[in-house]
């Protein structure tokens, strides 16, 4: 993930950034979007995606840029967050359960391609490994992934 600035606007003492954005995925897709960030908001001014992303995939996108446009801004990571290598993770981030049917899919596909799952998590959501074995994790407790191994 790269984040660098495009202009800033300061009225008195209140100032609001806005950020070019670029993610770019090993498969070859990239997102690019322009951000602005204020005190204690972030708002997603535009966004472009190849191939195009899926609503489910736009409405976690704000929660996978939040903290590299923090950091971007100066911002220090909060008590609790784990720096994750240009990643920012969450124990349990916002709207977590509607990750759950990208995460499926994302599995799913990654293993009918012979591909490492765990990578294809870890680049659909922008989680680290252990994130992503979390994440895994709870989709599969949610039901929407077989379990890992078969009970006797």
């Amino acid at each position: 993930m790269a984040v660098w600035p495009a202009w800033e606007v300061r009225e008195g003492e209140r100032t609001t950034r806005w950020l070019h954005v670029r993610l770019a995925f090993r498969d070859g897709a990239t997102i690019e979007a322009l951000a602005s960030v204020g005190e204690g908001w972030v708002c997603v001014e535009d966004v472009q995606a190849r191939p195009a992303l899926a609503l489910e995939d736009l409405a976690v996108f704000a929660d996978w840029i939040e903290g590299p446009l923090a950091r971007a801004c100066g911002a220090e990571p909060e008590p609790g967050e784990e720096e994750t290598g240009g990643t920012h993770h969450r124990e349990e981030p916002r709207g977590g359960r509607t990750q759950w049917p990208v995460v499926a899919r994302a599995y799913r596909a990654a293993q009918e391609r012979g591909a490492d799952p765990v990578l294809a998590v870890m680049d659909q959501t922008g989680y680290s490994r252990r994130g992503a074995l979390r994440l895994i994790g709870r989709t599969r407790d949610a039901g929407l992934l077989s379990p890992r191994h078969a009970r006797r």
